[in-house]
């Protein structure tokens, strides 16, 4: 009988799991996680923490899950270092375990700023269950909170803690919130909203200090201006997990690399989710998409190549969506133009009165990106036309119509389709 491991209970591990069982009843399938809970929705903490869903909520798949489908379920387990040429991975407990085929779904870290007082305590990542209890047992004592970073992580948490009455600032490096999935505009609309809502963004500066002997007491900008918080939490990004094979023949960039068939270098070794560096369908480049959908996709596609199917995977595709106070936004593929390239094209609409904001980006009148604000009802058909390279020259005028829908597309899909089979 086949022995298949999937270290990583998320998204990606997760979906790997059913790919196989709807493909191989009988082979025995362990599920190593170094943490303590059951797989859980990292993206519904938030949601949590501010007091919007109940813990049972955020569970990804019930505890039953893993019983049901005859699954070897081991938290609280640290693989340290895989051995490809053993077929075996090799535990911080010393334990050892073989395997015919190995999916690496090892998910990312937050990344902590290198500055004095980062460690002291009340200081806090913002990416596990356990990060997000253990804020949550604060906040009957705290009364006003720093959040260091403008990006999702960071407005989420933000979000949070403003949601339970905590006096919040954020302190955002960059000029703009969210620099990584909008432009000025729509990350100018989001600001106000925020601050509308009682979140303070601090722009243009950088912590360089954490404050106080034993608690905390405040955050010192790289301006030399103090900021009282009696609680940090740390929204700068995240990294890939990838020191389990630094030491192997497994090749690695920014996360593990992978083919196609989401193999790595070796070919009974798979990888998935926000520790796999695949394809990118707009960049036309390898890169990391620490995405949930990303990491459910890839996850899939991984488990069934690892029961014997030979799929292939498409690409991944930067994608965000999001909603703060009432006001959705989603960002897809690329969201800015290469200064000087006359091949790019901006299409906009916009009205910041209602909150509405529309922009498409396309190369060689192929839709390559866009940002939706207030109004994304479109998303779906937008992603579609990035994923498919469809050319719209001849929709250019309708793209940003409110009625646009996909009756304007069918006729150039079957074209498309066409044009593969000819």
């Amino acid at each position: 009988m086949k022995q298949f491991i999937i270290i990583g209970n998320s998204a990606a591990g997760i979906a790997a799991v059913e790919a196989i069982r709807q493909r191989d009843k009988e082979s025995k399938i362990i599920v190593i996680s170094d943490e303590d809970y059951p797989s859980y929705c990292r993206c519904l903490i938030s949601y949590y923490l501010a007091g919007d869903v109940k813990e049972d909520k955020i569970l990804y798949r019930p505890e039953s899950f893993y019983k049901e489908n005859n699954i070897e379920l081991l938290l609280n387990k640290k693989v340290s270092r895989v051995d490809p040429k053993k077929n075996r991975i090799i535990c911080e407990d010393k334990a050892q375990l073989s395997y015919d085929s190995l999916l690496i779904a090892t998910g990312s870290t937050p990344k902590f700023p290198q500055m004095s007082g980062i460690k002291k305590r009340g200081v806090f990542g913002f990416r596990t269950i356990k990060d997000t209890k253990e804020i949550e047992g604060l906040l009957p004592v705290t009364k006003t909170a720093c959040v260091l970073g403008g990006g999702l992580i960071g407005l989420k948490a933000a979000y949070a803690l403003s949601k339970r009455k905590i006096e919040v600032k954020v302190i955002v490096k960059s000029k703009q919130v969210l620099s990584q999935m909008l432009d000025f505009e729509a990350a100018s609309m989001l600001q106000k909203k925020l601050q509308e809502n009682g979140i303070e963004i601090i722009l243009g500066q950088d912590a360089a200090e954490v404050i106080g002997n034993g608690d905390i007491k405040a955050v010192k900008l790289d301006s030399g201006k103090a900021i009282g918080a009696s609680l940090i939490i740390v929204g700068k990004g995240v990294e890939p997990n990838i020191d389990l094979i630094k030491e192997t023949e497994i090749k690695f960039n920014e996360g593990i690399i992978a083919n196609n068939l989401l193999q790595t270098n070796i070919p009974n070794i798979y990888t998935a989710g926000d520790v796999c560096e695949s394809f990118d369908v707009t960049e036309g480049k390898h890169t990391v998409n620490a995405l949930w959908p990303v990491a459910i996709e890839q996850g899939k596609i991984a488990g069934c190549n690892i029961a014997g199917d030979n799929l292939n995977y498409g690409g991944s595709l930067g994608m965000n969506s999001i909603e703060f106070f009432g006001l959705p936004f989603i960002s897809l593929g690329i969201y800015r133009t290469q200064a000087g390239d006359s091949s790019f094209e901006e299409l906009k609409l916009m009205d910041p009165k209602i909150n509405l904001y529309k922009k498409l980006i396309l190369k060689d009148n192929v839709l390559i990106g866009t940002i939706l604000v207030g109004d994304i009802k479109q998303s779906g058909i937008f992603l579609r036309l990035i994923r498919e390279r469809i050319k719209v020259s001849s929709l250019k005028d309708r793209l940003l119509q409110e009625n646009f829908g996909y009756p304007d597309i069918i006729d150039l899909i079957k074209e498309e389709k066409e044009k593969i089979y000819v």
